[in-house]
């Protein structure tokens, strides 16, 4: 189940405002889309169908939908609290897909607030219905400081997400922090490696790592993981784990997964919050008129991606 039939199941109310974006494919739309077509940025309220699935049980009475059609990118927006009710959904559904298909489920954190936004998988149902024991989870970047540091990422899943579900220990890879940094990118690299030797994690036809599912945040400036506008590792197309030594924002050492790697995932969830982002967002999504990209604009992966965004950061979208 990639992500166009698993959004199939959207939810929401008039409080919670979703927004949502298909990509312009005649044969997706008439499977997958809850709208019937529009053109431009039209806001037509709709009622959407479902498959089995009653939002009341998690997102409460539902009213209607709103649909807005732009380009070839999949957005929907959602005020914070059903961001994360439908992120849940999404998620639990691709895992039990992924468990049940290759025994093994690969997920990639980030840090910032996207932890936050998976506080409803560590609740009933999901906390009894998913199957923890084939979550592997890894990292897109982490800052080259201790795990009890504040500035760790590791720390920040752990403390908001990882210590209320039981994944296995051994299936949880965090960076070894005791190394010096280029040292530290090239273990996880070779982690990586060993793990497609036994198909834990799945291998795309370029024979890259294929991860299952990549939840991923956006700094106000455009950054994704630790790749920054204008620095080097932009171009990276050779290593799938790299170092920088001089971040912009600190801490300076970190590790981060290149273009490469992220762009061959099966699935990625952009999740992005804030009115403080949302320059970023307009000019991501809508801004044709720009000669430099930013770094998330180069997340063009293979398999499916969509962004979840709540009011704030999607503001400047539907300004006219």
């Amino acid at each position: 189940m990639a992500f166009s039939s698993a959004f199939s199941t959207s939810y929401c109310t008039f409080q919670s405002s979703i927004v949502c974006a298909q990509k312009p494919n005649s044969q997706s739309l008439l499977k997958t889309s809850l709208f019937p077509r529009q053109n431009g940025k039209k806001l037509v309220p709709q009622t959407p169908r479902y498959k089995g699935f009653s939002p009341k049980k998690g997102a409460g009475e539902m009213k209607a939908s709103i649909k807005w059609e732009k380009g070839y990118k999949k957005v929907e927006v959602f005020s914070k609290e059903h961001l994360a009710v439908s992120l849940a959904y999404d998620v639990a559904q691709l895992s039990n897909k992924f468990a049940s298909e290759r025994g093994a489920f690969t997920v990639v954190l980030s840090g910032g607030s996207l932890v936050k936004y998976l506080k409803k998988l560590v609740e009933p149902p999901y906390i009894d219905s998913i199957d923890w024991s084939k979550w592997h989870v890894f990292w897109v970047d982490e800052r080259l400081v201790p795990k009890d540091n504040l500035d760790s990422n590791y720390k920040l899943a752990y403390d908001g997400f990882l210590s209320k579900v039981p994944i296995p220990p051994v299936n949880i890879y965090a960076i070894d922090d005791a190394l010096p940094v280029d040292g530290a990118a090239d273990v996880y690299e070779t982690t990586i490696k060993r793990l497609m030797k036994i198909n834990v994690i799945d291998t795309s036809n370029r024979g890259f790592p294929k991860l299952d599912l990549m939840l991923l945040g956006m700094g106000p400036d455009g950054h994704v993981a630790s790749l920054f506008s204008g620095h080097p590792v932009l171009k990276e197309d050779q290593k799938w784990v790299t170092f920088i030594r001089d971040s912009p924002k600190p801490p300076p050492e970190r590790i981060t997964f290149t273009f490469p790697i992220i762009n061959s995932s099966s699935n990625i969830a952009m999740v992005v919050t804030g009115e403080g982002k949302a320059n970023a967002v307009y000019t991501a999504l809508e801004n044709d008129k720009k000669t430099d990209k930013l770094p998330v604009e180069l997340i063009l992966p293979e398999g499916e991606l969509k962004w979840y965004l709540d009011v704030g950061a999607a503001s400047k979208l539907f300004k006219e």
